[in-house]
C-alpha cells in the first residue's frame, strides 16, 4: 500500500509536468452587480462551432478549463435576460478572468411559454442522473417505490438495496448520510414521497471527496429546489388505489430575491399496505434428502400509517463570493399494524399433525429532527471553501404483541409483548476545499462524525393472567461511534486526456456495551481501525464521436450498529432475528473500463472483489427455528458487463434502456463450506411520449432474472410495467397525470432458502398493483421559451424552474 501511494502521487505530479494550457474564469453578474446563478455560459471557437458549456454557481462564476491556445467567443445566457456575446480574444495568460454582464429583457415574462423538458435519464462517464419529475409513472409513490424502477437498481424482500447486482449501497439525502441501518432505511424511504425529490443521482464509482462508505457505490436524492426569483412553488395531490387506497401530498415553496433565498418542502403520506407471506418449510432426516416434516406458514400483514415531512431552510449571500445557509428537516411517522400467521405442521405426505395460529399487533412512531449549517467562500481567482455541520436525532418507539395459540391436536395458548424504543444521536462536520489552475483542479478536505445510540429491547411473556419480566430476551444496548476521514485528489486536463486520482483516510472506532439483568451478564466489545482508500480515474477522447474511460477504486462497509447488537428479536414462533457483535467490515475493490459513443451509448466492463463480505446467514437449531443473521463470510467476485443508451426515434418519442449482466462467486463457511456461482440480468426500459397539446405519455419497466444477493437463498425472476398519461392545464401551470403500476401483478419476490437440514420456499407479494391520478400546480411566475434545448443541464433546469 505505501508503494501504491508512492506512485499515485508521482504519477499525478508527472502528468502536471507535461499538461500546460489555459483556463478561462467567467464571472456573470446584471446591472446591479449581483451575481447570477445557473446562468449558460458557452465558450465557442473562432468559427463560432461550440468547444465547451459550463453553469454558472451560486456566486455566478463558471471555469473553462484545459483550454488550448486561441481565439475564442464567449456567449452567455439566462432566462429573463437578454443573450450576450463577447467580443473575440486570444488567450494571453494561463487564467484569463473575464466579467460578464447581463440586461433584464423588458416587458411582461409572464407572456413567454416553455416548451423545454428534461430528459428522464442522462446517461453520463461514471454516473447516471435520474429526473424523477419528468416521469409520469412516478406519480404519488414513495421514494424506495420510484427508486427500484431506477437504471441498475434492486431492492430485496428486506428493503436491502442493490446497484448492478452488488449490495452494499450509501443512501444520501442532499449529500448528507442519513446514518440508518437498511430496514431504518426502507421505513424512511418508503414514508418519503417522490414529489419531494428533483433528481437521482447513481454513482457505481465516487471519488475521494466522497465518504469511503458503499462497496457498490452512491446513490444520492436530491430534493427539488427552485433557482427562479421571486416566490414560486408548487402543490401537489394523489390518490393510489391498489387493494388499499393511499394518498400522497406535497407543498414546495421558495422565495428568491437578492442576496436572499427561502424554501420550504413538506410531504404527507396516508396510506394502507398489506404484505403476504407464503413459506414452506422442508426438514429432512440426517441424510439431507429424506423429508422428515413440512411446515408451512401463510402470513397475512396490514398495516395503516401516516408521515411527514418537512424540509425548510434560508440561503443567504453575504457578498459575491462569500453565502451561508441553514436548512432544519423534520419527520414524524406513525405506523399500526396486525397480522395473522398461521404454522401448519404436516408429515411428508401432508397429513396435518398440529396448527398453531399466531396473531401480533405492532405500532411504530418515529420523530426525527435535524438542522444542517453550512459555508461558502470563493477565492479568487478559482478557489472554494465549503464547510458543513449537522446535527440529527431520531426518537424511535416501537410496541410488539405475540400470541400463540395451539388449536390442534389440544388447545394451548402463549403470549409475549415488547417495548423497543430506540434514540440515535449525530454529529457530524466536514469541511472542503477546491482549488483550480489552467490544467486541472485540486481538492482536499476532512470530516469527522460521531454516532450515539441507545436501544432497548423489554420483553413480557404472559402467566395466565399475569405479565411477567422475561429476562432471557430483554436486552439494553449501548453503541457509540467516532469516523474521521482526510482526502485529497487531483484533477488534470491535457488535451484528448483527462485523469484524477485521489486518496482517502478513515478511521472508525466504536464501544458497545449490552447491559445485562439478573439472567443476562453485561458484556461489552469496540474495535478501532483504519484504512487508506485510493481512487482513480482516467479518459481519453479518441475523435468527436468516442471517448474511453478507466476507474478504480477501494470502498468500505461498515456492519450497520443495530446489527452488531446480539439481542433477539422475534419475528415468530419458529423464526427470531439477531444481531452478531463479531461483526467485521468489508473492503471491496471496483474497477471499471467504459466507452462512450456520442454521449448517447454507454457500454462497461468491470470487475469487483469483497474480501469479508456481508450476508444474511440462516442457521437452524435442534428445535427447528430458524435464526435470521448475519455476517462475514469469505471472498465475493463480480464480473460485470453494462450497456445503457438513450435515443430519440422522432422528435416526440425518447427511450432510455439499461442493460447489466452480473457473473457472481459467493465463497464462504455456514455450517459448511459453500462456493456458488451465478450469471444474473437486470434490464430497465422507460418511453417518454411527447405530443401536442400538452399531452405526454410514458411505458417503462424492468426486468430481473433469478438471482442470489446471499449465499444461501436464491431469489427467482420478478419485475414490472407501468403506464401512464399527462396532460397541461390552467396554461401550463398545472398537470394531471393517470398512471398504473404493475399492471401484471409480477412484483413479486419469491425464491428458496437453503438452511442445514432444512429448505424453504417462500413467496413475498405486497400492494404494489396501482392506478394513480395525481395533479400538481405551479404558481408564482414563470419565466418560458419556445426554444428547445438539446440536453444542456443547467439550462434546462433553469427554463423548466420549479416544473
Amino acid at each position: 500500500m505505501p508503494k501504491l501511494i508512492v506512485f499515485l502521487f508521482l504519477f499525478i505530479s508527472s502528468i502536471n509536468s507535461w499538461c500546460q494550457s489555459y483556463s478561462i474564469e467567467v464571472k456573470v453578474v446584471d446591472v446591479s452587480n449581483l451575481s447570477l446563478q445557473a446562468a449558460t455560459v458557452e465558450l465557442l471557437k473562432a468559427d463560432t462551432s461550440l468547444l465547451k458549456v459550463q453553469v454558472t454557481d451560486s456566486a455566478g462564476s463558471a471555469l473553462f478549463t484545459g483550454i488550448a491556445n486561441g481565439t475564442y467567443i464567449l456567449r452567455a445566457s439566462r432566462v429573463g435576460y437578454q443573450n450576450y456575446y463577447s467580443p473575440a480574444f486570444i488567450l494571453t495568460s494561463p487564467i484569463a478572468q473575464l466579467p460578464v454582464t447581463l440586461h433584464a429583457v423588458s416587458g411582461e415574462l409572464s407572456n413567454i411559454t416553455i416548451s423545454a423538458r428534461k430528459p428522464f435519464i442522462e446517461l453520463q462517464p461514471g454516473k447516471t442522473v435520474v429526473n424523477l419529475e419528468a416521469g409520469i409513472t412516478n406519480s404519488g409513490t414513495t421514494a424506495m417505490e420510484a427508486l427500484e424502477k431506477l437504471p441498475g437498481i434492486t431492492i430485496d424482500k428486506d428493503g436491502n438495496i442493490s446497484l448492478k447486482g452488488r449490495s452494499g449501497v450509501t443512501v444520501m439525502i442532499d449529500g448528507k448520510q442519513t446514518y440508518l441501518d437498511p430496514a431504518q432505511l426502507s421505513t424512511l424511504l418508503n414514508g418519503m414521497s417522490s414529489a419531494q425529490i428533483g433528481q437521482v443521482e447513481i454513482m457505481d464509482q465516487p471519488g475521494a471527496r466522497f465518504d469511503a462508505a458503499g462497496n457498490a457505490g452512491i446513490i444520492n436524492i436530491k430534493t427539488k429546489k427552485s433557482g427562479q426569483k421571486g416566490f414560486n412553488g408548487s402543490i401537489s395531490t394523489s390518490y393510489a388505489q391498489g387493494v388499499y387506497p393511499k394518498n400522497n401530498n406535497s407543498l414546495q415553496l421558495n422565495f428568491r430575491s437578492g442576496s436572499w433565498v427561502l424554501f420550504l418542502n413538506y410531504s404527507a403520506n396516508i396510506s394502507r399496505n398489506f404484505t403476504r407471506i407464503y413459506a414452506l418449510r422442508t426438514y429432512l432426516e440426517e441424510d439431507g434428502k429424506t423429508v422428515a416434516t413440512l411446515l408451512e406458514q401463510p402470513t397475512f400483514l396490514a398495516s395503516n400509517g401516516q408521515t411527514h415531512n418537512l424540509r425548510t431552510g434560508v440561503e443567504y449571500s453575504m457578498n459575491a463570493k462569500t453565502s451561508v445557509g441553514i436548512t432544519f428537516t423534520g419527520l414524524f411517522l406513525n405506523r399500526k399494524g396486525n397480522g395473522n400467521n398461521p404454522a401448519l405442521w404436516m408429515s411428508p405426505n401432508r397429513t396435518e399433525d398440529s396448527l398453531i395460529q399466531t396473531i401480533s399487533f405492532s405500532n411504530t412512531q418515529w420523530k426525527n429532527g435535524g438542522a444542517n449549517f453550512n459555508f461558502k467562500h470563493m477565492f479568487s481567482p478559482t478557489g472554494e471553501l465549503t464547510f458543513d455541520f449537522d446535527a440529527i436525532g431520531y426518537r424511535i418507539r416501537g410496541d410488539q404483541f405475540f400470541e400463540n395459540n395451539l388449536i390442534a391436536p389440544t388447545n394451548y395458548s402463549e403470549a409475549a409483548r415488547a417495548n423497543i424504543p430506540s434514540d440515535i444521536n449525530i454529529l457530524s462536520a466536514k469541511a472542503d476545499y477546491t482549488g483550480q489552475w489552467k490544467s486541472g483542479k485540486w481538492e482536499a478536505g476532512w470530516k469527522t462524525s460521531s454516532i450515539h445510540t441507545n436501544n432497548l429491547a423489554e420483553y413480557d411473556y404472559r402467566d395466565g393472567a399475569t405479565w411477567k419480566p422475561d429476562l432471557g430476551k430483554t436486552n439494553h444496548f449501548l453503541y457509540n461511534e467516532n469516523i474521521h476521514a482526510l482526502y485529497t485528489s487531483a484533477q488534470f486536463n491535457k488535451n484528448k486526456w483527462t485523469v484524477q486520482g485521489g486518496l482517502r483516510y478513515e478511521m472508525t472506532g466504536y464501544e458497545a456495551d449490552q447491559l445485562g439483568n439478573a439472567i443476562v451478564k453485561d458484556s461489552s466489545f469496540s474495535r478501532n481501525y483504519n484504512s487508506l482508500f485510493p481512487s482513480f480515474f482516467t479518459s481519453y477522447k479518441i475523435d468527436s464521436s468516442n471517448t474511453i474511460s478507466f476507474s478504480a477504486g477501494r470502498r468500505i462497509d461498515r456492519p450497520a450498529f443495530q446489527k452488531l447488537n446480539p439481542f433477539l428479536f422475534i419475528i415468530n414462533k419458529y423464526t427470531y432475528q439477531r444481531g452478531n457483535p463479531f461483526y467485521r467490515p468489508q473492503y471491496t475493490w471496483n474497477m471499471e473500463l467504459s466507452h462512450s459513443y456520442k454521449g448517447f451509448l454507454l457500454t462497461g466492463l468491470g470487475y469487483s472483489i469483497t474480501r469479508d463480505y456481508f450476508s444474511q446467514v440462516f442457521p437452524i437449531d435442534s428445535n427447528g427455528i430458524v435464526l435470521y443473521t448475519e455476517g462475514n463470510l469469505g471472498k465475493l467476485k463480480i464480473l460485470t458487463l453494462s450497456i445503457g443508451t438513450q435515443v430519440s426515434p422522432t422528435g416526440w418519442w425518447n427511450v432510455s434502456a439499461q442493460a447489466a449482466m452480473n457473473h457472481k462467486n459467493m465463497q464462504g463457511f455456514v455450517e459448511r463450506m459453500y462456493n456458488v456461482t451465478i450469471t444474473q440480468f437486470h434490464f430497465n426500459l422507460n418511453n417518454q411520449f411527447r405530443m401536442q397539446k400538452g399531452w405526454a405519455a410514458e411505458l417503462s419497466g424492468f426486468y430481473t432474472s433469478k438471482s442470489q444477493n446471499d449465499i444461501q437463498e436464491i431469489v427467482d425472476p420478478a419485475g414490472q410495467l407501468s403506464i401512464g398519461i399527462s396532460k397541461s392545464v390552467f396554461n401550463n401551470k398545472g398537470t394531471l397525470k393517470l398512471a398504473a403500476r404493475d399492471l401484471f401483478y409480477t412484483q413479486w419476490m419469491k425464491g428458496n432458502t437453503f438452511f442445514t437440514g432444512a429448505t424453504e420456499y417462500f413467496k413475498l407479494t405486497r400492494d404494489t398493483r396501482l392506478a394513480n391520478l395525481s395533479f400538481t400546480y405551479r404558481f408564482g411566475k414563470t419565466f418560458k421559451t419556445t426554444k428547445r434545448s438539446s440536453g444542456a443541464a443547467g439550462e434546462e433546469i433553469q427554463r423548466v424552474g420549479n416544473g
